[in-house]
């Protein structure tokens, strides 16, 4: 798993045929049969007519990941309310971060929603949402670790994955920390109690130790990181439905919500 998505793309290669031919589309919601996209998305158009096809990197715990044969997670549920809000069935098309990040999916999709950070680069190639997330970092201990601060850290054996966000804050604050390839052994050591601490995304890290008592966010910091879901470049209309539902569900609480579900604690 990779901290964050503004660094590092996808660590899994997918077939360059799966967005042209959709064979890999999976249905993630039903609901009776779908009206035509005329009809049932107003001004918006969708490339199957009654379908919200969404592009997602499967899986990215906890926000695209498969349980008990369905596709779920943090991302899923904001595609779900949007194909709610269109009247139309959510089709996900399961694609390489590589195509995501480049806007390539979007030849295939309506959308792509996958942990996406917003940078000016990406801008240049696809338009976004309004941001879901403020998916900054956070200083993870166990609790007989005594580290309440990043101040208190030092000296004590922190771990980062490796060209991350992450691992530039804690050489920035003057923490030797240690190196990991990938989340998951970074979690594994923390877990393990190799490393005292863990420095990473908010989103990722407050997944890990959600419901592990032995451990707790000691602090939090705002690095400006924002994830939003991509539009193909132009497409005006979308990105006002998108924007709308958005808006919707942070008016009434359901964000929160979901942020505390898969995250643990709603995002700062």
């Amino acid at each position: 798993m990779h901290i964050s998505r503004s660094f590092l793309g996808s660590s899994k290669v997918k077939a360059a045929g799966l967005l042209a031919a959709g064979a890999l589309a999976l249905t993630a919601c039903g609901g009776g049969a779908p009206a035509p996209a005329a009809s049932s998305s107003g001004s918006v158009s969708l490339i199957n007519a009654g379908k919200l096809t969404v592009c997602s990197d499967i899986p990215y715990e906890p926000f695209e990941y498969q349980k008990d044969g369905k596709i779920v997670g943090f991302d899923i549920d904001i595609a779900n309310e949007l194909a709610k809000d269109l009247n139309a069935e959510l089709n996900i098309v399961d694609s390489s971060f590589e195509a995501i990040e480049t806007g390539t999916a979007l030849t295939g999709c309506d959308v792509s929603i996958s942990s996406i950070s917003i940078t000016d680069t990406r801008k240049n190639v696809m338009d976004f949402s309004d941001p879901y997330l403020n998916d900054d970092l956070t200083l993870v201990a166990s609790e007989a670790s005594g580290i309440t601060n990043i101040d208190s850290a030092k000296g004590k054996k922190v771990g980062v994955q490796q060209a991350t966000t992450g691992a530039a804050y804690a050489k920035d604050k003057g923490i030797d920390a240690q190196q990991f390839e990938d989340t998951g052994l970074l979690v594994q050591a923390l877990k393990a109690g190799t490393i005292d601490a863990a420095l990473g995304n908010q989103s990722v890290l407050g997944y890990a130790i959600k419901d592990d008592s032995k451990f707790k966010r000691v602090e939090n910091y705002a690095t400006g990181e924002k994830l939003g879901i991509s539009i193909k470049k132009g497409n005006t209309a979308m990105a006002e439905k998108v924007n709308a539902t958005l808006k919707r569900l942070t008016d009434d609480g359901t964000l929160k919500k979901l942020e505390t579900t898969y995250f643990g604690e709603a995002a700062k």
